[in-house]
């Protein structure tokens, strides 16, 4: 399929750009094609199925966001989107380290939620030690303007690298946090269906409400440096694992994006 960056249209502007700033838009990440039954999959799932009532898969609902985490083991689609060769090569040469799949989850705001997701940095949530340059893909499985609930970034904030954890439904925590991000200048990035952005796990950002008719749909791949160890905190990915502090996150659930098919069939 053609698509309108891969990894070798990434432009170097667009390299230096996420390197700077700590985030960067690319369009036309996968198909239309694919987009249209990514979304329907999505959609389908989350229509029938209860919060919570698969531990597998943990729905959570609640007023930011419902969030459908670790959803590639239980929906075969949805790993063609999660595997996605584009995808992995394009976060790899981004973050210029080699990379490993640390989960998925599909986040879809509802229409007429009002309550915005707050500013926040990924990476304190994650039981991570050795993962610098850890990256998320935030794909848009339906056109996001502004009014449905788009991305906003504070540029630069991947810097801040020893800020505790902060909720997504406090406003003020980042900024109680960092007071000089209160003032620091901030980037909204509308997409269209099919476009991306990636963001480094410690670069804060938002999501404005969903004000439309529609939900929106977005579907996020978080890609962490193959040297990523556990660092034994409590995350839903990792607690029925039983590992060790210290070990390696490795194997079937973290593969390297070196283990991804070459291509998909959708």
């Amino acid at each position: 399929m053609a698509y309108q960056t891969t990894p070798e249209t990434l432009s170097q502007a667009q390299i230096d750009h996420y390197r700077n700033n700590g985030f960067v838009h690319i369009p036309g990440i996968i198909s239309p094609e694919e987009t249209s039954e990514f979304h329907d999959a999505i959609q389908n799932f989350s229509e029938n199925t209860r919060p919570n009532e698969s531990d597998d898969i943990k729905v959570r609902d609640n007023p930011v966001f419902t969030q459908l985490v670790n959803f590639w083991p239980e929906n075969e689609t949805i790993r063609h989107l999660t595997f996605h060769p584009n995808i992995g090569a394009l976060a790899e040469k981004l973050a210029g380290v080699p990379l490993r799949l640390w989960h998925d989850h599909v986040l879809i705001k509802q229409p007429h939620n009002e309550t915005p997701t707050a500013y926040h940095q990924d990476q304190p949530f994650w039981p991570h030690n050795n993962s610098p340059c850890s990256i998320s893909a935030w794909i848009a499985l339906c056109d996001v303007p502004v009014e449905r609930g788009c991305m906003t970034f504070i540029p630069g904030t991947h810097r801040y690298t020893d800020l505790p954890t902060q909720s997504t439904r406090d406003d003020n925590i980042l900024f109680a946090a960092q007071p000089d991000l209160e003032w620091a200048p901030r980037i909204t990035v509308p997409l269209k269906a099919g476009d991306c952005t990636f963001h480094h796990s410690r670069c804060a950002h938002m999501a404005t409400p969903n004000s439309t008719d529609e939900p929106r749909v977005a579907h996020v791949i978080i890609f962490m440096d193959q040297t990523t160890t556990y660092s034994g905190k409590n995350h839903i990915v990792t607690d029925p694992l039983e590992l060790e502090e210290g070990m390696l996150l490795d194997g079937e659930l973290f593969p390297s994006i070196s283990e991804f098919p070459s291509h998909i069939n959708t």
